[in-house]
């Protein structure tokens, strides 16, 4: 969005797991990420974020002019903030507090020491990570389930000119950037290529980091490919 309204900005990228702390030391109030010092205001949240830039820079808008179009938008915001975002999250926190294999790939791609070693020191605080998040063996298969809906909706969302046309609005940036994600998931990757939901999020963020090995369960896996 700081990209789309041309306004020149650093990425600070926080230590996972540290974040909250290294956010307090920066003034914030809150532990959640994305956070923002802007024009003497700190602001967090990418809805609170997308608010925050139209009025400081009108154009070009993040939300449309128009009353009946504008709700939609924000609609489709609120739901790839408040439904779609913690999917990824939650299937994330599941692997690295489960499963030592993916928490040694999160150590090495960190660029860490020893990473068998630290990637057992870790786990207490995935563990701690996962707990915040209510992840559970449940929720976390149930997330991936549900997940064709998801995408369905998404190509919805852009058939009926929600989001997905020439001027990316805040409704754009909000779920395409978390489609990028599954993107980047090896075991979800072809669940997403190719539809109009996949192009969207490599149209806004055709760079992102990854792979994402495979360490979602077989039996999970199944029942959506």
């Amino acid at each position: 969005m700081l990209e789309r309204k041309g306004i020149d900005h650093e990425l600070k990228e926080l230590f996972p797991g540290g974040h909250p702390a290294q956010l307090r030391m920066a003034g914030f109030r809150g532990g959640t990420v994305p956070a923002l010092k802007i024009d003497g205001q700190r602001v967090q949240g990418s809805l609170n974020i997308s608010r925050a830039l139209d009025a400081l820079r009108p154009e070009p808008r993040l939300f449309p002019a128009d009353p009946e179009r504008r709700r939609a938008v924000e609609e489709a915001e609120a739901w790839g903030e408040g439904e779609l975002q913690p999917v990824p999250r939650r299937m994330f926190r599941w692997g690295a507090s489960r499963r030592q294999d993916f928490r040694v790939w999160m150590v090495r791609d960190m660029g860490m020491p020893a990473p068998n070693v630290m990637a057992r020191a870790q786990k207490p605080l995935a563990h701690a990570f996962a707990r915040m998040a209510e992840v559970s063996d449940e929720r976390v298969r149930a997330d991936v389930a549900g997940l064709p809906a998801q995408i369905d909706h998404i190509d919805r969302l852009i058939a009926e000119g929600v989001i997905g046309g020439d001027e990316p609005n805040a409704a754009d940036f909000q779920i395409g950037t978390t489609v990028r994600v599954f993107l980047a998931y090896e075991d979800l990757h072809g669940l997403v290529e190719g539809r109009p939901a996949g192009d969207l999020a490599m149209r806004l963020l055709p760079r992102y980091p990854g792979p994402i090995p495979a360490f979602l369960p077989d039996e999970w896996l199944a029942a959506v490919r």
